[in-house]
């Protein structure tokens, strides 16, 4: 079985920064894409940043300059760095891989996601 568990949200001032980690375990034979979305209740999920195998990055607009997305491939895990946070970063974030696992002699691609993680932004 994989897992995706993701680590350190929590309440941040505006203007503060908060460091999001997810780590994807189990019986891994490679991670293709990785990225990050959120969601509000009521709103769609939005992808907020994503990072490919060769590292090459893509972000929302609303985050832009703010957030930096990064990978350990040796490690499985990816990281979001959030600074100048803005109240309406207010979401859970919620990482997403694609990873590809060997069962039963057979390769198989497989889009997998986290619980979650709630990052609060207020004073």
């Amino acid at each position: 079985q994989v897992q995706l568990v993701e680590s350190g949200g929590g309440l941040v001032q505006p203007g503060g920064s908060l460091r999001l980690s997810c780590a994807a375990s189990g019986r891994i034979f490679s991670i293709d894409a990785m990225a990050w979305y959120r969601q509000t209740p009521g709103q769609e999920r939005e992808r907020v940043a994503s990072i490919t195998g060769g590292n090459s990055t893509d972000y929302a607009d609303s985050v832009k300059g703010r957030f930096t997305i990064s990978r350990d491939n040796a490690k499985n895990t990816v990281d979001l760095q959030m600074d100048s946070l803005k109240p309406e970063d207010t979401a859970a974030y919620v990482c997403n891989a694609v990873i590809t696992v060997f069962a039963a002699g057979n390769l198989r691609s497989t889009n997998y996601w986290g619980k979650g993680t709630q990052v609060t932004v207020s004073t």
